[in-house]
């Protein structure tokens, strides 16, 4: 089993990056950039990508800046669980997706330390692979996000960065895909 994520075997859940709880983030710029040239990655190597919504009524849509971004494939579910694997429509969408061969969940947003680490550490619970990218998520507080992420280092998720992500989906220099999304990483 390869410790590296593999463009073939992944799959991208966005995680709740919405309106009004975006700007309460500690480090929302650097979140919200990084969550934009993953997906834009993700659509060049035609990775499907899930985006969920908390409570939308509430809290307000996916931002503007991301989901200009988003692939015309994406699918965006809503939720009133913390966790996306607690809310059927996701749950179903993740394992269909690892059915077929997608095992390996490729996850950021926010807050870290609520939805992205219960969502990881349920995707772990239900026997995929889970890479959170640490540098696309947020929370309200440094303290809490650098807790959840050694919590789900702990719980077996991998911690990655944007760059990681991009170059092991990538795999190699040269190519046509490498050409195109260079400009994400210099």
């Amino acid at each position: 089993m390869s410790v590296l994520m593999q463009c073939e075997r992944a799959q991208a859940l966005v995680i709740d990056i919405q309106e009004k709880l975006l700007p309460a983030m500690s480090e929302a710029q650097e979140a919200l950039g990084n969550s934009v040239r993953l997906v834009q990655a993700a659509a060049r190597l035609s990775l499907p990508v899930t985006v969920s919504q908390q409570y939308p009524r509430g809290i307000g849509a996916t931002v503007e800046d991301l989901r200009r971004h988003l692939p015309n494939d994406c699918v965006t579910l809503d939720k009133m669980a913390f966790s996306c694997m607690r809310d059927d429509a996701l749950r179903q969408r993740i394992e269909q997706l690892a059915a077929d061969g997608r095992d390996q969940v490729v996850v950021w947003g926010i807050e870290t330390h609520v939805c992205v680490l219960q969502t990881a550490l349920e995707v772990v619970a239900a026997g995929l692979r889970c890479f959170v990218v640490a540098d696309a998520t947020a929370s309200r507080t440094p303290a809490s996000k650098e807790l959840a992420l050694s919590r789900m280092q702990a719980g077996g998720v991998n911690v990655v960065t944007t760059e990681m992500a991009i170059f092991e989906w990538l795999a190699m220099a040269g190519t046509p895909d490498f050409k195109a999304l260079l400009p994400l990483v210099k």
